[in-house]
């Protein structure tokens, strides 16, 4: 997961549906609150430990914070000079994953169906979102933290990229570079309450209507295969930095179309590769979940 919020257009969240850790990951977050911040100022740690299920957190946030720290330069080198293979390798994981998710929606009823279709439409609008003009100041980080880390929860869509649509991408990396306690303090308390608002609202949905909301969530995935297309070509005109960046400017193509615009190599047989790599990996940890060694999606863990 951490891995995956390195790369914009790659969500947090759907690696840990691919990984069977999702509803896990939901549930723990949903009891974090006011009684567990009781029983720790109470010095009743072991308890809070239990209830909060923070074990499970403090592994994954380590796994996911150690992984920024190691593969950061490592992504970055690989966007720079593999960019084809990486984005065809996250394509490959996506697309299996969504016939992965699929497969727990069913049975496919109209209204899933058209569940499926919503989240598809929503999920593909935000590729294709042009970013927006905020000013920047603690208070509309605050709500970009709130937000962002409501899309890092939802497979599919990015936090990275949230930030980046509502124009507070560059000031979040800057004072993050910076240290810059304001901005720091202001994303945590908007990632905090978001989180935790957020997580309630996403176990409830799961509740009451499983199939339903992950056929959502499975639309909300399909979506963003657009967005992670390997090969795209600017809308009009020549390649622009300035506009052509993670949030507006290109459009999927063609491998060949690609060649003939941008006049570089299209790398068809690595980025098939890369893609069949992905594939692999979710048919392998599919199979994994199926012989019980892995903890899969099921709502009796909703409770």
């Amino acid at each position: 997961m951490g891995v995956a919020e390195l790369v914009p257009g790659i969500s947090g969240g759907t690696i840990a549906f691919i990984t069977g850790i999702y509803i896990e990951l939901v549930r723990s977050v949903r009891r974090i609150g006011l009684p567990v911040g009781r029983m720790l100022l109470e010095g009743r740690f072991r308890e809070a430990w239990h209830q909060a299920n923070l074990g499970f957190l403090i592994v994954l946030w380590a796994g996911m914070g150690s992984s920024v720290l190691t593969f950061a330069a490592v992504v970055s080198w690989l966007l720079e000079n593999r960019e084809l293979q990486v984005w065809g390798f996250f394509f490959g994981l996506i697309a299996a994953s969504v016939l992965y998710v699929g497969r727990h929606a069913g049975p496919w009823t109209r209204a899933r169906g058209l569940l499926l279709t919503l989240g598809i439409l929503v999920g593909a609008g935000l590729g294709f979102m042009a970013a927006m003009t905020f000013p920047v100041n603690p208070f509309t980080i605050f709500l970009g933290g709130a937000v962002a880390i409501c899309a890092w929860i939802l497979p599919g869509v990015s936090g990275s990229f949230v930030l980046l649509l509502l124009g507070q991408y560059p000031a979040v990396v800057r004072g993050i570079a910076e240290v810059d306690l304001v901005v720091l303090g202001s994303l945590a308390a908007g990632c905090t309450v978001g989180l935790l608002a957020f997580a309630r609202f996403l176990i409830w949905l799961l509740r009451r209507a499983y199939e339903g909301t992950l056929a959502l969530l499975c639309g909300f995935m399909a979506g963003a295969l657009v967005k992670i297309w390997p090969w795209k070509v600017p809308v009009a005109g020549p390649l622009d930095p300035a506009v052509a960046d993670a949030t507006s400017g290109l459009r999927p193509a063609g491998p060949f179309e690609y060649a003939r615009v941008l006049g570089e190599e299209p790398m068809i047989g690595l980025v098939i590769l890369s893609t069949a790599v992905g594939v692999l990996i979710v048919l392998t940890l599919d199979w994994l979940s199926r012989s019980g060694r892995t903890a899969g999606i099921s709502p009796g863990e909703l409770d």
